[in-house]
């Protein structure tokens, strides 16, 4: 594969695509990155030439599985135990990647220059994210994809492929808000286990992605604002919609609350889709 260097980026819209087209995991973080450089000092034209493909290139390796299906995860802080908690975090910051890229490509003709800001610096980050895990995981004779991962990320943007409103629901404001739930226990159980280095990229990733989510509900409630909708009932009728899952509690409030999600957003979802 040529590198990231003499791929012809005529655009933000090509540049966004190269990062999806690109296979090799490490190689995708790495165009991930210089394509948001190149961005970022004006090397791109806000242009839109192409759309994405419906699912981005990957990896042979890991296998994916549905979610139910997946290995169980055990709590004892043993090598293995602690190579399956940091794998199937770079399967979801690898997701992530492709996700903010995507959204790029997909829906950036339509929304202010800001929009594109936005999630090409979500997708920069991304891959750093992605970069950092890879590299905990090498410390621990682990590579991304030898263990399996589930393909549940990506259903969620094949299901929002044709609805801006509905991604931004679905993606950043239920999944990745999910992550500011679940990451501080991680934490904390990565530092009982002794192992203060993957605590600490973990905590790294936790506080940008306050920000990620902050994104996806800023833009959500300018499309809220734009169509005279109600910003907490559209959302909650995009999840009811769009969503195959539950919101589970205890929810992170604060963090949620940081990122412009205050509870009465998903609060009442939590008891309509437990009964759905």
């Amino acid at each position: 594969m040529p590198s990231s260097d003499h791929i012809d980026w005529t655009d933000i819209s090509t540049a966004s695509i190269a990062v999806l087209n690109t296979g090799n995991a490490q190689k995708k973080a790495e165009t991930a990155r210089s394509v948001a450089s190149r961005w970022q000092n004006g090397g791109l034209n806000f242009a839109f030439s192409a759309k994405p493909a419906l699912r981005p290139k990957r990896p042979l390796k890991p296998e994916l599985l549905e979610p139910n299906k997946m290995p169980r995860r055990r709590k004892a802080g043993n090598t293995e135990n602690r190579k399956a908690l940091l794998h199937a975090v770079a399967h979801i910051e690898l997701n992530a990647i492709d996700l903010a890229f995507d959204i790029v490509a997909r829906f950036g003709s339509d929304m202010p220059r800001e929009f594109t800001d936005d999630w090409i610096q979500v997708g920069d980050d991304e891959a750093r994210h992605f970069t950092m895990l890879g590299e905990r995981l090498a410390s621990l004779d682990c590579t991304y994809g030898d263990l399996p991962a589930h393909d549940g990320l990506w259903q969620s943007a094949e299901a929002t492929k044709d609805d801006i409103a509905a991604r931004l629901a679905i993606v950043p404001m239920v999944l990745e808000a999910r992550g500011l739930d679940v990451t501080p226990a991680m934490i904390d159980r990565f530092h009982r286990f002794g192992d203060s280095e993957s605590a600490n990229v973990l905590k790294i990733i936790y506080e940008e992605e306050v920000s990620h989510v902050a994104a996806g509900t800023r833009w959500f409630r300018h499309l809220a604002e734009q169509s005279g909708k109600n910003i907490e009932t559209w959302f909650q009728s995009l999840v009811k919609q769009y969503f195959k899952g539950q919101l589970k509690r205890p929810f992170n409030h604060p963090a949620r609350s940081e990122a412009g999600m205050i509870p009465s957003f998903y609060e009442p979802l939590a008891d309509m889709l437990k009964a759905l």
